[in-house]
């Protein structure tokens, strides 16, 4: 059995509770998913989703609380969404903590503010079909290192990467009905189990 764990801290946690246990069922993997707060729970799980939300935010509580401690000891694979995706990041545009998961330099808010929120069909290397993307103050990818892989670009700017068995999208899969991206993570934390 594998426990994932849906970061409680800020954000739209309630959607990728329920994203991930609909994608569990698909796959029919014998699973657990809860919401986690503490360094504790964190260190009970196979694979951490971070959602979004306010990264300041979310990033001082992680640090605060020792969670990213806990997650880099313990290597727990981690999606991030959105937020997410910022605190993957070993850099971004401002002056914040950072999980540093994922060797990219992250631009907040790259495509605008809340009112310039907007969804596109996207091609994605991990996916046949085009994928529903939903971007709500979205961040992308400045720069990616070399070993990690862009999964995806819109107007050429990165909006998805994997490295390792990390996974960060600037998107909000867990706002469509489109399991593949959690499907993609829960694959990548079976690969660690086993």
């Amino acid at each position: 059995m594998i426990k994932i764990g849906i970061l409680d801290l800020q954000g739209d946690v309630s959607e990728h509770l329920e994203m991930t246990r609909k994608t569990l069922r698909k796959m029919n993997v014998e699973s657990k998913v809860s919401t986690v707060k503490t360094s504790t729970e964190v260190a009970e799980c196979h694979g951490i989703i971070i959602s979004g939300g306010e990264s300041t935010v979310i990033g001082r509580l992680i640090h605060e609380k020792g969670i990213d401690q806990i997650i880099k000891e313990n290597k727990i694979p981690v999606m991030g969404t959105c937020a997410g995706m910022v605190i993957l990041g070993q850099e971004t545009d401002y002056d914040q903590p950072l999980l540093g998961l994922i060797p990219m330099k992250v631009k907040r808010n790259g495509f605008g503010r809340q009112k310039a929120s907007f969804e596109a069909e996207l091609e994605l290397k991990i996916t046949e079909n085009h994928y529903p993307g939903v971007f709500i103050r979205a961040p992308y990818a400045l720069t990616v290192a070399q070993e990690a892989v862009p999964l995806g670009k819109i107007h050429d700017k990165i909006i998805a990467v994997a490295y390792k068995n990390h996974v960060a999208t600037a998107f909000h899969p867990e706002l469509t009905r489109d399991t593949r991206i959690h499907e993609y993570f829960i694959k990548e934390v079976l690969n660690c189990v086993e």
